[in-house]
């Protein structure tokens, strides 16, 4: 069984590894879903009620399975696996709007808020995300954590999300510190793949949760 957060999937519990940052570094960059906030079980339910509202059904492991992807890819490769033919803006934009109005169900990842907590003007950190910048920063603010965070960057910024390292090269420039000295925090592969392209050190988050045995 793939783990991520103990509320994403049945079976899972939380490990005691730490993941705090090992000295020297001179910035973090964190992803947002699944890394900082707890929100894949919100997004989870919010594209079912947008698929639903066109007609079709989101199967739960295929979701889960395609974390890290972002809107636009989700909805081409549901199309593609699918044999349906979506509008990827208007079916985003639905899905959006669903979540806004959950987002209050929203819950941080605390050992990972509390590392950004602790590191809060020792060193610069950034968020770099996938996702949309309206919904990036709604989570942020949500939580109380967008304050921690000298800048976010989102899909919007860059012309390759991950696994490219874009998003990643950005928040490192507008740190004005070296790729090679930030850490990143992620829990998805194409996060860790983006990360690693970009020179910098990662620690998978996802460490925090295993599977029952």
């Amino acid at each position: 069984m793939s783990c991520n957060l103990s509320s994403v999937v049945p079976g899972c519990k939380r490990n005691t590894t730490q993941i705090a940052p090992v000295p020297p570094y001179a910035g973090l960059i964190f992803d947002c879903d699944g890394t900082l906030a707890d929100s894949l079980p919100v997004h989870f339910q919010t594209w079912v009620m947008a698929f639903q509202t066109f007609g079709a059904d989101l199967p739960e492991a295929w979701f889960y399975e395609r974390s890290g992807a972002s809107a636009f890819e989700l909805i081409q490769m549901f199309n593609s696996s699918f044999g349906y033919e979506f509008e990827a803006i208007a079916l985003d934009t639905e899905r959006q709007r669903q979540f806004e109005a959950l987002i209050h169900n929203v819950q941080e990842v605390e050992a990972v808020a509390e590392i950004a907590r602790a590191n809060y003007g020792q060193v610069p950190m950034a968020v770099a995300s996938n996702g949309q910048r309206a919904v990036v920063e709604s989570t942020l603010n949500a939580l109380k954590l967008r304050s921690l965070f000298n800048t976010v960057v989102t899909l919007e910024d860059v012309a390759r999300g991950k696994p490219a390292p874009d998003l990643f090269l950005l928040a490192a420039e507008r740190m004005e510190v070296a790729p090679t000295d930030c850490i990143v925090y992620e829990d998805s592969d194409t996060g860790l793949e983006a990360a690693a392209r970009a020179g910098m050190r990662v620690i998978d988050v996802r460490v925090l949760w295993q599977p029952e045995s």
